[in-house]
C-alpha cells in the first residue's frame, strides 16, 4: 500500500528533524546525560515537529544501545515501537479522549510497571482540548508520577493550558521552519522519490506551507502525482495559484475609482459560482501583501507567490498609497465578517466594492483620509474635477488679465543686479568645487525612488519617463539625481516641473530636500570654480542672470 511522503520521511532520528536545533541539542544532551524530566510539553504550529520528537524521545529513553542520545533503530525495542508490538508507549488524542473518565483510565494504568521497555511513555497530542475536569484528574500524576512513568504533551495552543500544568512540565518551543531549509528537505526527498525539482518551484512549495514541512510534503506529493518533474508550473497548478488575475483587476478599480468595471468582475465571478466569502479572503489576502511590499524592503519571503506574480505585486504597489490599501483590507474584513453573520454575501462584497471605489460614498475616517490624500497628491479624476470647475464669466477673465498685466509689471521692476551671482572674492578660493565634492562623497541612495517616481507620473507621465533608469541620493539638505540623459535635467529647470518632484519627494520621505545632479567623478581639466557654480545651479533648476558688467 502507498505511503504518503510525510510519513514515509517522517525523521527516525533527532539529527533528521528540520528546523529546531534548540529542542534536539537540548534533548540529546539530556539523554546523554541521564538527566530524563518526567512531563514534557512540546509546543508550535501545525506540521513542525511536536509529534515525530515525541516519538523520537519515547524510543531513545528505552533504546538498548542508544547511539549519542538518538535510539539506535535496530534493537527489539526501536523495532518494536515502529510496528508497534511495544505497548508501553501509549499515543493518545486529547482531542476525542478529553473527559475525565479517559484520564482516571490513564493514571490506574500508569500504576503499572512497563511489560518489556524500561520507561511507560504516555504521549498526549492537542492536551490543550483536555476538559477542565480532565487536568484537574491529570495535575497530581503530572506532578508526581512513577518513576517508571513519563509523560510528554503536545499543543498548538498553549495559552489555553492551565498556569498548573505549565510549571509542572518541561517546556520546549517548536519554531516556524525557514523557507531555505524546507526547500533542502524537499529536494532531498524528491531526489529519493526519483523525481526533479527546480530549486524556485521549492522555495515556491516552502512559502506556501508558511513554516510547516508536513504540508510542504503533502503539497510535493500532489505535484508528483501530476509530474516528476517539478517546475514553478506545476505548482501554481497543484496549489490553484493560478488564474489570479481578478484579484489585480479589482485592485486596479479600486486605485481608478472605477465601480462598473468592479460590478461588472463581480458578476463574472457569481456566474462561474465563485463563492464571495472566499473571494473577500483572496482579496484581503492580495491586498495584504501589497501592504508588505509597500511597507517593507524585500518581502518575497514573507509572501507566497511566484517570481513573475511577485513583480506584479510589486508594480501595483507602488502605484498605490498605503491608506488606500490599509483602508480597502480594513474595509474587507469587516465585509467578511458581516457576510458570516448571516448578510448576503454578493451583496455585502458589492457594497464594500462600492464604497472602496467611491471614498466619497464612505464616512469612515479612512475614508476621508484617502479623500484628503487625493487632493494633496493631485491624483483628482477628471470627473470630480469637472463636477466642482467653476464655470468662466466674462468678469472672471477680464480679473485674471489684469492679474497678468501686474504680474508683468512687477517684473519689469526687478533690478537684475540683485539676483546677480555673488562676487569672486567673496567665496574662498575651490570653496565651490569642495563642498560640490563632498556632497557626492557623502551621498546614500534614496531607496524609495523608485516610489517617488509613481507619484510623480500623477503629476506628469513625461517627466516620469525621462527618469526611467534613474538613481538618486540624499547628501544632506539635497536630493542628487543620477539620470542617463539630460533631457530630465532640462524638464527640472521648469520650475512646476522641479515643484512637482520636490512634493513627490516630500510625500514619500517627510523632508523637502533640494535638487541637484549626481556625477561621477571624472579625469577632466580643472575649470573656473565661478563656472562650476553656474552649471550647478543651472541643473538645479535655478535661474541664473549674469551680471551686465
Amino acid at each position: 500500500m502507498y505511503q504518503v511522503l510525510y510519513r514515509k520521511w517522517r525523521p527516525k532520528v533527532f539529527s533528521d528533524v528540520v528546523g529546531q536545533p534548540q529542542v534536539t541539542v537540548t534533548l540529546k544532551n539530556e539523554l546523554m546525560s541521564g538527566r530524563i524530566a518526567h512531563a514534557y510539553l512540546f509546543t508550535g504550529s501545525r506540521g513542525t515537529g511536536k509529534t515525530t520528537c515525541a516519538k523520537i524521545l519515547a524510543k531513545a529513553v528505552n533504546c538498548l544501545n542508544p547511539v549519542e542520545g538518538d535510539p539506535c533503530g535496530e534493537c527489539e525495542i526501536c523495532r518494536g515501537v515502529e510496528n508497534g508490538s511495544v505497548m508501553d508507549i501509549v499515543e493518545i488524542d486529547a482531542a476525542s479522549n478529553n473527559g475525565v473518565d479517559n484520564i482516571r483510565s490513564l493514571r490506574e494504568e500508569a500504576n503499572f510497571t512497563p511489560a518489556s521497555a524500561k520507561y511507560r511513555v504516555y504521549i498526549i497530542d492537542e492536551v490543550h482540548m483536555l476538559s477542565q475536569g480532565a487536568f484537574n484528574a491529570l495535575l497530581k500524576t503530572l506532578e508526581e508520577p512513577p518513576a517508571h512513568v513519563i509523560f510528554i504533551l503536545a499543543t498548538t495552543e498553549v495559552h489555553k493550558l492551565p498556569a498548573t500544568i505549565l510549571s509542572r512540565c518541561q517546556r520546549f518551543d517548536f519554531r516556524r521552519i525557514p523557507p531555505n531549509e524546507i526547500a533542502d528537505r524537499l529536494i532531498y526527498v524528491t531526489n529519493e522519490e526519483n523525481a526533479e525539482i527546480e530549486m524556485q518551484a521549492a522555495l515556491l512549495i516552502a512559502r506556501l506551507a508558511d513554516g510547516a514541512l508536513r504540508d510542504a510534503l503533502s503539497l510535493l506529493d500532489q505535484c508528483l502525482g501530476r509530474s516528476k518533474n517539478i517546475t514553478v508550473n506545476v505548482v501554481n497548478e497543484t496549489a490553484g495559484l493560478v488564474g489570479r488575475e481578478h484579484l489585480f483587476t479589482l485592485t486596479d478599480s479600486i486605485k481608478n475609482h472605477d465601480c462598473a468595471s468592479a460590478l461588472k468582475m463581480i458578476d463574472e465571478l457569481h456566474k462561474s459560482s465563485k463563492d464571495m466569502a472566499r473571494l473577500c479572503e483572496e482579496l484581503s489576502s492580495h491586498l495584504r501583501n501589497l501592504m508588505l511590499i509597500k511597507t517593507m524592503k524585500n518581502a518575497q519571503s514573507m509572501i507566497a507567490v511566484s517570481d513573475d506574480e511577485y513583480e506584479s505585486l510589486t508594480k501595483q504597489a507602488l502605484s498605490m498609497n498605503l491608506s488606500v490599501i490599509i483602508h480597502s483590507l480594513d474595509t474587507m474584513q469587516s465585509a467578511l465578517e458581516k457576510m458570516y453573520r448571516g448578510g448576503n454575501r454578493r451583496i455585502e462584497f458589492e457594497m464594500a466594492m462600492i464604497c472602496l471605489c467611491s471614498p466619497e460614498l464612505d464616512s469612515t475616517p479612512q475614508a476621508l483620509i484617502r479623500r484628503i490624500e487625493a487632493l494633496e497628491h493631485g491624483t483628482v479624476t477628471k470627473t470630480q474635477i469637472n463636477k466642482t470647475k467653476p464655470v468662466k464669466t466674462e468678469k472672471s477673465i477680464n480679473d485674471k488679465s489684469k492679474v497678468n498685466e501686474k504680474i508683468k509689471e512687477e517684473k519689469k521692476n526687478i533690478n537684475k543686479d540683485e539676483i546677480s551671482l555673488p562676487k569672486k572674492q567673496e567665496e574662498p578660493k575651490h570653496n565651490t568645487s569642495d563642498s560640490k565634492k563632498n556632497l557626492q562623497e557623502n551621498a546614500v541612495q534614496l531607496k524609495e525612488w523608485p516610489e517617488i517616481l509613481q507619484i510623480v507620473k500623477n503629476y506628469s507621465h513625461t517627466i516620469a519617463s525621462a527618469f526611467t533608469g534613474s538613481t538618486a541620493y540624499i547628501s544632506g539638505p539635497y536630493v542628487l539625481i543620477d539620470a542617463p540623459n539630460e533631457i530630465a535635467f532640462r524638464l527640472l529647470r521648469e520650475s512646476a516641473q522641479r515643484d512637482n518632484m520636490r512634493n513627490a519627494i516630500r510625500q514619500v520621505t517627510g523632508t523637502f530636500y533640494n535638487l541637484g545632479p549626481y556625477k561621477k567623478h571624472s579625469k577632466e581639466k580643472k575649470t573656473d570654480p565661478l563656472s562650476e557654480l553656474a552649471e550647478f545651479a543651472e541643473d538645479a533648476g535655478i535661474e541664473v542672470i549674469k551680471n551686465s558688467d
